[in-house]
């Protein structure tokens, strides 16, 4: 059976709290929805944060700190910090997180791009916080920079501690970025490449953008050289991933990419997001990874040499 590496997007920084109840805000509830999903069988898991009192996406390490060692207490799971933070937050505050803990992963934003969710605001009437309503309806106006200059700080900054990379391309032209890096010698295989369909702003949720993008992967690298998985925002995510999984890569679900389980039902947590790709990965002959496999798989440095 061939072996595939979920992974758990848990809450994101795209997301508000008026959009969905089981979106997990607190340090606790983030703590422990992540350690569902590890153990409904995600391998890595995604993290962002939030400020408690509010939902608002936060950078503040004192923040993280607060659901990081309780995590890795209690599951051997992959921690994947973010280094995207959200489209309005400058880059010192992006990184001062995985600054200080060092994990084994961080996501990398290959390229800016508009960055719009506007859309996911006009079903609400009723907003919770009063960030929410303007931070949602205001993102069409968003640029999510990303530059050269950018990625290699992260790069320089985070290589140190030995972190290596989830490489999110929002487009193909992210590609050819990473392909400069590691034309370069500063990105070096193996990698992982996670490929984002269905975000506005980058490419579309077809099936044939996700051959274009998988051929030019090969063609750029070659197959032996990085692993691949996929993410598809919103009512596109288990179709895509299902696709996904059919042609050989690996998978990420959670509720920083699609508050729903099916369309027009929200999910509970991210724990059943997990659950329910787990059982279509069955259905096809497939086994989720467990942490030390897909450690193996992209050359991590394992858990114990984090600092939280």
């Amino acid at each position: 059976m061939a072996k595939i590496i979920i992974t758990c997007a848990v809450t994101g920084g795209a997301h508000t709290p008026s959009m969905s109840d089981a979106l997990p805000i607190t340090p606790e509830e983030i703590a422990n929805q992540a350690i569902a999903a590890a153990e409904a069988g995600a391998a890595i898991l995604h993290l962002h944060a939030r400020v408690p009192e509010t939902g608002q996406p936060t950078g503040n390490p004192d923040v993280y700190a607060q659901f990081l060692p309780v995590i890795r207490q209690r599951t051997d799971a992959v921690v994947n910090l973010t280094t995207g933070g959200s489209a309005t937050m400058p880059l010192d505050d992006r990184l001062a997180a995985a600054t200080r803990f060092k994990p084994e992963m961080c996501s990398l934003n290959m390229g800016s791009i508009n960055f719009a969710f506007h859309g996911a605001g006009r079903r609400i009437t009723d907003w919770k916080h009063a960030w929410e309503k303007d931070y949602v309806l205001n993102s069409d106006d968003y640029i999510f920079r990303n530059t050269f200059r950018d990625i290699d700080r992260i790069i320089t900054t985070m290589r140190e501690g030995g972190t290596k990379f989830e490489h999110e391309c929002y487009d193909v032209g992210h590609l050819y970025n990473l392909a400069h890096f590691v034309a370069a010698g500063i990105v070096e295989p193996p990698f992982f490449i996670q490929m984002i369909f269905g975000i506005l702003g980058g490419i579309g949720p077809d099936l044939e953008n996700l051959m274009f993008m998988k051929a030019t992967a090969d063609r750029l690298f070659g197959r032996d050289s990085y692993q691949w998985s996929v993410l598809a925002a919103g009512r596109h995510q288990m179709p895509f991933l299902t696709q996904a999984a059919l042609m050989g890569g690996h998978v990420r679900v959670g509720l920083e990419d699609s508050l729903f389980i099916e369309r027009g039902e929200l999910a509970v947590s991210n724990a059943q997001q997990v659950a329910k790709i787990v059982r279509i990965l069955h259905e096809m002959g497939h086994e989720p990874a467990t942490p030390s496999e897909a450690r193996a798989m992209l050359g991590l440095k394992g858990g114990d040499r984090v600092e939280f």
